[in-house]
């Protein structure tokens, strides 16, 4: 399995795997502890693994958590997404610095979104699969969303929104979230 390193998102990683394809498809490893250690990150506090299933241009997110943040491991299992990082950590040399990825299941990439960082993403096809292994439960007192269309963001998502939840719709711009953050 190749690692790549993310240059606009300090601690970001992509998990290259490489797919044994053949008549009946493909077999692939997804996650590896050792292939994970030596990437320097501890796989012990993986504690969470979940899924998400969206419709065509279903737009997800951007989500970031108070306090310590929460690390997470995404993969798009089934289909294709956009998928996108926003750095929100102040220390960080790659502050509100944001990079998008293709995520497909073809490829069965996985990419490592430091703790700090926001995530979203949007359904390229009908449906998509999505797969987080994340390294905290849960606690939506600390949920905090932002504007996936926030214009200061510029992100330029490839489909229009064809839904989104109640909380992202009413999601804060980038600079009212960051305040939120602080609390």
């Amino acid at each position: 399995m190749e690692i790549c390193t993310i240059p606009r998102i300090a601690g970001a990683l992509l998990f290259k795997p490489a797919p044994h394809v053949d008549e009946r498809g493909f077999f692939c490893r997804t996650y590896d502890v050792d292939v994970m250690r030596a990437a320097g990150l501890d796989p012990a506090p993986f504690v969470q693994d979940s899924v998400s299933r969206s419709a065509l241009g279903v737009t997800r997110g951007l989500h970031v958590r108070r306090g310590t943040g929460e690390a997470k491991l995404v993969r798009c299992s089934y289909g294709a997404i956009f998928d996108v990082v926003l750095d929100l950590r102040p220390a960080s040399p790659t502050y509100l610095n944001w990079e998008s990825f293709d995520l497909r299941g073809d490829t069965q990439e996985s990419l490592y979104v430091p703790a700090g960082c926001a995530h979203g993403f949007q359904a390229l096809t009908e449906p998509a699969d999505v797969s987080y292994r994340i390294d905290r439960a849960h606690d939506p007192a600390e949920d905090v969303s932002i504007a996936f269309n926030d214009p200061e963001l510029g992100i330029p998502w490839p489909l229009p929104a064809a839904a989104i939840s109640e909380r992202d719709r009413h999601a804060p711009p980038l600079a009212d979230a960051i305040k939120l953050l602080d609390k």
